[in-house]
């Protein structure tokens, strides 16, 4: 399992890194827009609609993400956007987590399979409008979510004793989500120093939160979207385990799925976007 693993996220590396440092922004663009396809099989799968209606669900998230790029919303999207995801994930994530795994399955199937669509469709823009703001951005953005993780396991293996949704994912723990948080206002201290040396393609996200709102503003900008990475992380656990499944499928080997990977990054870029935009 190891070596699988291993074989697998060099093959990731492989096709991901060169669209990541890529001059134009297109082939990340375009890498993501597979992913977030394969995304929404995965989605239909998980919501009771297998086989060609998930084939069906990959093409309309990808045909969607699309029509958005053919548009010219990419670096150009309209700030409505981010307050919708800002509604649906706070709001929607909430009352969807409250209801718990056992209510999941009784909402109607086409909401939960538009929702899931309109929730693909919104990160992908996220996504694809970070890295044309620059690969500063972009990576500060993602390193929020991988920091908020990495932390957050090991303070929750140190200190962890208070479960944080034990119905849920059982492994986490409010210990966890605290050191998640500590570990993210390091990193942002971090990052905006290193902005400071003028070394980078444009301002980080921490940056432009320290501009917006001062340094109160940015503590709880931070904190806000570390508890986001949880949320998302704990919604797509919700999912699988109202539908039996230990993964979102087995696209990577080793891995789980596309949704497996990305479960915190569903909330977070867009909220991302949406506090800089406000």
């Amino acid at each position: 399992m190891l070596k699988q693993r291993i074989i697998t996220a060099v093959l990731m590396l492989l096709v991901l890194l060169p669209a990541l440092f890529a001059q134009a922004p297109w082939p990340f663009a375009l890498l993501t827009l597979v992913m977030i396809a394969a995304a929404g099989w995965e989605w239909f799968r998980l919501n009771g609609a297998p086989g060609v209606p998930a084939l069906a669900g990959g093409v309309v998230v990808a045909a969607g993400s699309a029509a958005m790029w053919q548009i010219g919303w990419i670096g150009h999207s309209p700030g409505v956007l981010w307050q919708l995801a800002l509604l649906l994930w706070v709001l929607g994530g909430a009352w969807v987590l409250h209801r718990g795994v056992a209510a999941w399955p009784q909402a109607p199937s086409l909401l939960r399979l538009a929702g899931g669509v309109l929730l693909l469709w919104l990160a992908w823009l996220a996504i694809a409008e970070a890295r044309a703001r620059g690969l500063n951005f972009l990576l500060s953005v993602f390193c929020l979510v991988w920091m908020a993780d990495i932390a957050a396991y090991f303070s929750g293996r140190a200190f962890g004793r208070r479960k944080l949704a034990p119905a849920i994912s059982p492994g986490k723990s409010w210990e966890g989500v605290w050191g998640g948080m500590a570990g993210v206002l390091a990193l942002a201290l971090a990052w905006i120093a290193f902005d400071r040396q003028g070394l980078a393609d444009g301002p980080s996200l921490y940056t432009l939160l320290l501009q917006r709102g001062g340094p109160l503003g940015l503590i709880v900008s931070c904190l806000f979207l570390a508890a986001l990475s949880v949320v998302g992380d704990l919604f797509e656990s919700l999912v699988k385990r109202s539908a039996g499944a230990k993964d979102s499928s087995a696209l990577l080997p080793g891995h789980g799925g596309v949704l497996d990977r990305i479960d915190a990054l569903l909330p977070v870029c867009p909220l991302a976007l949406a506090l800089i935009s406000a």
